[in-house]
């Protein structure tokens, strides 16, 4: 196991501890002031008996997203940090930093490597100051779901600048998804002291355990609705997407902050 993995369990299990109430509330105030955390959207800190719970806490005022069916919207509150067009196989971590969608995919997605070559890609970084659930970006049908250990580095913009493949190195979990016969993957990258990547509609599903083996898991008619939640990073993460060639176009919005619910794509 590398280093990464058990730094992100041991932070995992004291993320997860119920400390005694007054406890709890000190280390939580502590957390949402020393990152600056939105609390508007949310109940107040004291009500989360785990840090783990706050990491993951739902949104109390429901989001207007725009429900316009040629619209992709942001599946996270999020930042920009990298966005454009797959140039054959290769797109960026960040500026400079390239790597192969295929490594990032892995052979099991090889049957669809020409669709998404030349195609478009963004990359969503959640802070651990942002609210962590992620959601459906659009209308699709799940195809398969890929889960692939691995490490775990830090996905902020010092490592990205300087970790080659770092996207292809971490834990991450793959979704094959099908909009209106157009294909597009959503990748949810695992990085240090994120103690589980969940998804409600696959409890089989484990992230940051001593797993040493590739799943995959296929689906029959499991169709997801634009902005369902699909899940929760245990802390803050990565979302890469990942669009068929010519199947959207991409909103300007590099190096921008971005909310669950905006436009970030149009369908074509």
């Amino acid at each position: 196991m590398h280093i990464t993995n058990l730094i992100s369990q041991y932070f995992g299990k004291f993320a997860k501890t119920q400390f005694p109430s007054f406890i709890q509330t000190i280390i939580n105030n502590g957390y949402v002031k020393f990152l600056g955390l939105n609390m508007s959207e949310f109940k107040n800190p004291k009500h989360y008996k785990s840090l783990n719970l706050l990491f993951t806490r739902e949104l109390e005022i429901a989001r207007e997203i725009n429900t316009d069916e040629n619209v992709v919207i942001s599946p996270t509150d999020s930042l920009i940090t990298e966005c454009g067009a797959v140039k054959d196989d290769t797109a960026l971590q960040i500026k400079g930093m390239e790597y192969s969608v295929e490594e990032l995919l892995t052979y099991h997605c090889s049957s669809n490597f020409d669709k998404v070559k030349n195609g478009s890609f963004m990359n969503f970084y959640l802070s651990p100051k942002d609210y962590h659930r992620y959601h459906a970006a659009s209308d699709f049908t799940l195809k398969k779901l890929i889960h692939v250990p691995g490490k775990l580095y830090p996905v902020n913009l010092k490592y990205l600048n300087k970790e080659l493949d770092l996207f292809v190195q971490n834990e991450r979990v793959i979704l094959e998804c099908e909009n209106n016969g157009k294909l597009f993957y959503m990748v949810f990258v695992g990085a240090l002291n994120v103690g589980q990547m969940v998804f409600d509609f696959e409890p089989r599903v484990e992230t940051n355990t001593n797993a040493q083996e590739l799943k995959v898991y296929e689906y029959e008619n499991l169709e997801i609705s634009k902005g369902d939640c699909l899940g929760y990073f245990k802390m803050g993460s990565t979302v890469v997407m990942i669009w068929e060639n010519d199947s959207v176009k991409i909103e300007e919005l590099l190096n921008q902050n971005v909310k669950f619910g905006q436009k970030v794509a149009t369908i074509n």
